[in-house]
């Protein structure tokens, strides 16, 4: 399989796991000043059921069972519970070519590459079809979509994204399995042909705080 990009900056920023919100304005900030493409892999700060930008709260607050704390993405998608799960980003600046990919293709090719790197960690998968009904919304791993990751019927990964004038953000999601610990650099192989790294300590700090306040505001949560 032909690499998506010539060049990525792997951010393993799992170490130091964040709030849902900072999480958020991480990826949001790096996008605003990224000058190549990020794979960033990331975790949980406490259980927190995230859903895509436009589905009402009112139906996210449904699914947050247990106690998970709530956060709307900047991205489309379903309703996600995280914890365990294996988070990532690609950060795409609007001067790389995949950044105009159209959404179908873009969605297609970068779960190609997960499904690359999930093989190569003893996990096989099929994608789903692009004849697959787009879902209206719901529970994310409840509803697959084109280009979604299946295995026996269940579905593994999904993903939201995001266009605007400084890029492409693509927010993804892998139901919990026991993946090897090197896998955030199997995906990144599998993604980009060549692989640097990009340090959490290189984020831009004033942006993200900023950012992370609007994220964790009320008014961010019940914007529909």
């Amino acid at each position: 399989m032909a690499e998506i990009f010539d060049s990525l900056a792997l951010c393993d920023d799992r170490a130091q796991p964040r709030s849902a919100a900072a999480s958020m304005a991480a990826d949001e900030a790096l996008l605003s000043t990224a000058s190549q493409p990020i794979l960033r892999v990331y975790s949980w700060q406490e259980p927190t059921v995230s859903f895509g930008y436009f589905i009402p709260v009112a139906h996210a607050r449904l699914a947050a069972s247990g106690g998970s704390a709530l956060m709307r993405r900047w991205t489309g998608g379903g309703i996600v519970p995280h914890g365990p799960d294996f988070t990532w980003s690609l950060i795409i600046p609007r001067n790389c070519p995949a950044a105009r990919l159209p959404p179908a293709e873009s969605y297609q090719q970068f779960h190609r590459a997960l499904a690359s790197a999930l093989a190569m960690a003893g996990v096989p998968s099929a994608q789903c079809p692009a004849a697959t009904p787009v879902p209206a919304g719901g529970l994310c791993f409840e509803a697959p979509a084109p280009g979604d990751l299946m295995q026996a019927g269940r579905k593994l990964a999904g993903a939201g994204q995001r266009r605007c004038r400084h890029g492409l953000l693509h927010q993804g999601s892998v139901a919990p399995l026991p993946l090897p610990p090197d896998f955030p650099r199997l995906l990144a192989r599998s993604l980009a042909a060549a692989v640097t790294t990009f340090s959490p300590g290189d984020f831009p700090a004033d942006l993200c705080d900023s950012l992370t306040a609007r994220y964790a505001s009320p008014s961010w949560l019940g914007l529909r």
